[in-house]
């Protein structure tokens, strides 16, 4: 069979699909014809030919705007047929779209975003039919779309494009956005898609063209797939109760994608990076699923390649492609993969830059050997500085160990990514404003990329169990305003809900907010280091907040009980180990304190200074991505995890 795989928009510029590189593997190695066509920088290349659309316009749709779906929206109209031509439909005053438009103003959308908005509903039909023609021009057996954050839209106008051009092309959709229930509404809603691969895609998919090539009209033993039986109707096929084993998992093959980056306006405005996963799954949510979490859909159950196995795939493929920069999209590192690939990478005369998603409780010496292995972005999903908002989380660590992961991932040259999230049920304003008032303190740390109100999230706890504290009303607003469904379909398509407000008020979470935006304001400015000597410790700070600029400990007493702070203990636990005991611990604990050397949460403290010899390190502004405002995992790991 000739298969053509397709990205829309709003997939990143950057690097290929993990899914569609993996399935083009699969399929290839059976013997057929894969071709993988980039339609995201398609799109790029044309609309800023045609409007002058640049990198910041395709980062709203692709990262800014995920929780208000103005991506989603922006190819509804495409989806449906409308033409913006017939009336002045996508201006302001329009009744039909005021609702959504007031929707995007209460969600800090300024004028801009809403007439970038209006702007390309009104090119993407043309955007879609040009697309749709060239495939159809010389058409393959089959087409098949992954869809993961905001490419349902766009992904369903060009399948519905395609078909009504050439019925006989089989039309198949996968990814996370067909994960579970959402699957089974796309097929069911849309009678152009012949078929829904839900689940792991590297069983499915390579199953469902076997049963094609052979004519075989009964898919029903093709697992997790919907299809249509003889009379028309929807079908959808048990899921798998067992995930792949790691052994199965493929590495994937990014054929193209290169070379057509290279040749796109998107090499102006991005760098290449090559994109692995090591595992699936979350071994820590396997025990405790945090409360927020959606990641991982209907798959938690955590499995990771062997150790050989995976260094050989990242080796191979940045030799392929000559790429250095290594995106790992596992939702959490293996933790066997310390005393392995980090190592063995530490040990090779090679200068990869890679990214993982870790867990916060890490200890000093782990962090140095990841940086040791070319890390310098970590993703520890942070969320939170108060240890009693992170037992609501469920997640397994405290507000300490989290500034501690902040001071000791800076120490080794490693820089984080995170957010900080609030509005859990159960939290009160007592555990915020104490750390609002210390937050100055951290302001030589990496900051949040924002602070963030919780969204439900379909395959969360709080999705899963009301009796957590959310009663889910319906299907987050977006949904109505982009698809024309009953609300009952609406309710099985969605991913994001809508429910009563909890935890902190607006007021204290504006409070919070404006905390965070100006730590990220002083944060190029600010220092706060030491050097330990062995007779001495130095200490030099530059934080705004503090007017001191160089403190020096010589006492031993005071070098003793700096160096219990590296980490957390209570004033006890500290009394108990300084001769002199109390009398002489709490007034050094309240004279570091008022210089800002100490963070308290929870009756522990710790020193928040980094270590001087590492601050030559490349401070990143990283750009804001959907997938932090809502977890420590990423929803890319999620179109590998159910790869269509």
């Amino acid at each position: 069979m000739r298969i053509v795989l397709v990205q829309m928009p709003w997939g990143a510029l950057d690097m290929p699909s993990l899914a569609l590189g993996i399935l083009h593997a699969v399929a290839a190695e059976r013997g057929h014809d894969v071709e993988v066509r980039y339609a995201n920088l398609d799109f790029a290349d044309w609309v800023a030919e045609r409007t002058g659309f640049g990198l910041d316009d395709y980062a709203y749709f692709c990262e800014e705007s995920y929780f208000q779906g103005t991506g989603d929206w922006a190819f509804a109209g495409a989806l449906y047929g409308d033409d913006p031509d017939d009336s002045d439909q996508l201006g302001p005053e329009n009744a039909e779209f005021a609702d959504y438009f007031r929707f995007l103003t209460a969600n800090g959308a300024g004028e801009r975003e809403r007439a970038l908005a209006r702007a390309t509903r009104a090119v993407a039909p043309e955007f879609i039919a040009r697309l749709a023609a060239e495939l159809a021009a010389d058409p393959p057996d089959l087409v098949g779309f992954t869809t993961t954050f905001q490419q349902n839209t766009a992904s369903l106008a060009a399948a519905r494009v395609l078909k009504e051009l050439c019925p006989g092309v089989r039309v198949v959709f996968g990814g996370a956005n067909c994960d579970g229930p959402q699957g089974a509404a796309l097929h069911r809603n849309f009678p152009f898609l012949d078929h829904v691969v839900r689940g792991e895609g590297e069983a499915a998919f390579p199953a469902l063209l076997d049963a094609l090539a052979a004519g075989e009209s009964d898919l029903s033993a093709v697992p997790g797939l919907c299809w249509r039986d003889a009379s028309g109707a929807s079908v959808a096929n048990p899921m798998a109760t067992r995930p792949l084993p790691p052994a199965v998992l493929r590495a994937p093959r990014f054929d193209g994608f290169y070379d057509r980056l290279d040749a796109s306006v998107a090499a102006r405005w991005v760098e290449p990076k090559l994109v692995v996963e090591g595992s699936r799954g979350c071994w820590w949510g396997e025990k405790h699923h945090c409360t927020f979490c959606g990641l991982n859909g209907s798959s938690m159950e955590f499995r990771s390649k062997q150790p050989a196995d995976f260094l050989a795939e990242v080796l191979a493929l940045t030799e392929r492609h000559q790429l250095l920069d290594v995106y790992v999209v596992d939702n959490i590192l293996d933790m066997g993969y310390f005393d392995t690939v980090l190592r063995a990478l530490a040990d090779l005369p090679v200068d990869l830059r890679l990214h993982f998603e870790i867990k916060a409780n890490l200890r000093r010496d782990q962090f140095q050997i990841l940086a040791d292995s070319g890390a310098v972005q970590v993703q520890p999903g942070i969320e939170s500085l108060s240890t009693r908002v992170l037992r609501i989380m469920d997640k397994g660590v405290t507000g300490c160990q989290n500034v501690r992961a902040l001071r000791d991932a800076q120490s080794a040259g490693v820089s984080v990514t995170w957010n900080y999230l609030y509005g859990f049920p159960g939290e009160q304003a007592a555990h915020y404003e104490p750390l609002i008032s210390q937050l100055p303190l951290l302001h030589h740390l990496d900051p949040p990329a924002a602070a963030c109100r919780i969204v439900i999230e379909r395959f969360s706890p709080y999705y899963d169990r009301p009796e957590l504290g959310f009663d889910i009303t319906r299907p987050a607003f977006q949904y109505g305003e982009t698809y024309r469904l009953p609300a009952g379909e609406l309710a099985d398509l969605a991913y994001v809900f809508t429910a009563p407000l909890r935890g902190i008020d607006t007021t204290l979470g504006g409070t919070l907010t404006e905390a965070v935006e100006t730590w990220r304001a002083q944060y190029p400015d600010s220092r706060l280091t030491f050097e330990d000597t062995g007779e001495r410790i130095v200490l030099v700070n530059t934080r705004p907040a503090y007017d001191w600029r160089v403190t020096e400990l010589t006492d031993p007493v005071e070098l003793a009980l700096f160096r219990l702070l590296h980490r957390p203990r209570s004033a006890a636990a500290l009394a108990a180990r300084i001769p002199g005991g109390a009398a002489v611990v709490t007034p050094l604990i309240r004279r570091w304190t008022e210089l800002g050397l100490l963070f308290h949460d929870d009756g522990s403290c710790l020193q928040v200074a980094v270590e001087s010899d590492n601050q030559t390190l490349m401070r990143v502004e990283h750009r804001h991505r959907p997938e932090e405002a809502t977890d420590s995992g990423s929803r890319e790991a999620q179109d590998a995890v159910t790869v269509g």
